[in-house]
């Protein structure tokens, strides 16, 4: 089962490291960029905001729930500002993020994909968060970045 570390974090600096079993394959290399595409969509687009888990809250049962629309509404934006594409080296992907005013409920959703991913797709042996791999150098911001208008 996939091990989940965390090293120095830095939300607007964040690299996002995976070592799997083996080098990935074009049809598990492709699972991990969608993933990582449509995680950062959504969190470009605001869906990580923890100020708003109503349904989350009410618990089980949400028959007749009233929903606060004005909580909606108020709550502050939680966009993710930019993500580099993933890159692939021998057994090792890394992703640059810059998580912006994105919650943290980002990455909880992102390990918990990745779990599935990992039992499912490819052996993922470790996910780190955050800090850098001495034998692979990093960018401080990565020049192929995604990054969507708001």
């Amino acid at each position: 089962m996939m091990e989940v570390r965390f090293r120095d974090f830095n939300p607007f600096n964040c690299w996002i490291w995976m070592r799997f079993a083996q080098p990935a394959q074009v049809t598990e290399i492709d699972y991990i960029n969608t993933l990582l595409d449509s995680w950062f969509i959504l969190g470009r687009m605001g869906a990580f905001n923890a100020q708003n888990l109503q349904i989350h809250l009410q618990g089980y049962d949400i028959n007749w729930m009233e929903y606060d629309n004005n909580l909606l509404r108020d709550s502050l934006g939680s966009s993710i500002n930019a993500m580099s594409q993933p890159e692939f080296k021998d057994d090792w992907a890394r992703c640059w993020i810059d998580l912006g005013e994105g919650d943290n409920i980002a990455l909880d959703l992102l390990i918990n994909a990745l779990l599935h991913i990992d039992v499912n797709v490819v052996e993922i042996v470790e996910l780190v968060i955050g800090g850098i791999n001495d034998d692979w150098p990093v960018e401080d911001y990565p020049e192929d970045l995604l990054s969507l208008p708001l």
